[in-house]
């Protein structure tokens, strides 16, 4: 495994540099409308640890992708992932007033404004990745645009937040709770990385089934330590409202499992996730990484 302080600049870099792209993909705040794009930029910029964005990374490193290749496919799966946060929090989702430590987007300019923001990112992710700005490959970057499509519809996040919608009060099995998370968390973070791994130049179909299997563990097991945080942790700790699924009797791997054995699902998840990469040593170093950095993260 890489040195953590090793990881800890690789992680800073690449967390600065989408910063960057981001902010510069994305309207000014002057330009018309103005106040759509000032949420949007709200919504997006100066916040999050961009875990998404460092499995497109991770993964495209491993896969021979440069930096360039990768950026805007990490933009676009970060642009989702923001306009999901804006949709989640408002009134008719999981009505949360709190985001990333400060007022959500809907607090801050009105829910009207709050879902054309998601909207208008929703849009941006996809124009980018279509845009020539992303110099691959058509074959390459139709892969990417299907990845993206296909986690973030029906049969993935827009599913897995429907399926929480309706299971308000409802107590899930364990079985049910790892299909809803696959969806509404897990589909994303594997899209992600597979986003990255598809930035590759040369198809290493090996490498990118490594990167399928790590990918669906890693995501799971992000879920059940947001559980076991939201457990343990204070709102002003998490920069969100702690403990809104009990409070909302939803079902989570901490009230379905208890503690310790979520803590055990989730090492359980991390070791399930290495295990394709044991075939590769230095190239998949930053990957054992990231995957201790999302299953043992501390707020």
């Amino acid at each position: 495994m890489t040195h953590p302080l090793q990881f800890a600049q690789w992680s800073s870099a690449m967390q600065t540099r989408i910063e960057h792209v981001l902010s510069t993909a994305m309207p000014k705040d002057t330009e018309t409308p103005a106040t759509l794009h000032q949420a949007m930029r709200y919504a997006v910029l100066g916040g999050g640890k961009r875990v998404r964005a460092l499995l497109a990374y991770a993964a495209g490193e491993f896969c021979g992708a440069s930096l360039e290749h990768i950026d805007i496919s990490a933009a676009g799966v970060e642009l989702i992932h923001a306009f999901s946060l804006v949709h989640d929090d408002m009134p008719c989702m999981d009505d949360d007033d709190l985001r990333r430590g400060k007022p959500s987007t809907h607090k801050q300019f009105g829910d009207a404004t709050a879902l054309l923001a998601g909207d208008a990112l929703q849009s941006l992710a996809f124009e980018l990745i279509a845009s020539d700005q992303l110099s691959i490959q058509a074959a390459q970057k139709n892969s990417i645009l299907h990845c993206l499509a296909f986690a973030t519809g029906s049969r993935g996040m827009a599913g897995g937040q429907s399926i929480d919608l309706e299971s308000t009060g409802i107590k899930l099995s364990q079985t049910q709770l790892a299909q809803m998370h696959a969806l509404k968390t897990g589909a994303l973070m594997h899209a992600a990385a597979m986003m990255g791994a598809y930035s590759a130049p040369n198809v290493d179909i090996q490498k990118q089934r490594a990167i399928d299997t790590y990918a669906k563990s890693i995501g799971l097991a992000f879920q059940v330590v947001d559980d076991i945080l939201d457990s343990e942790a204070d709102t002003a700790t998490l920069g969100k409202t702690a403990g809104k699924d009990a409070e909302q009797d939803k079902s989570t791997y901490v009230t379905l499992l208890g503690l310790e054995t979520a803590k055990s699902l989730a090492q359980s998840l991390y070791q399930q996730a290495l295990a394709p990469l044991e075939p590769y040593t230095e190239e998949a170093e930053t990957l054992r990484s990231l995957a201790n950095f999302i299953t043992q993260r501390q707020f």
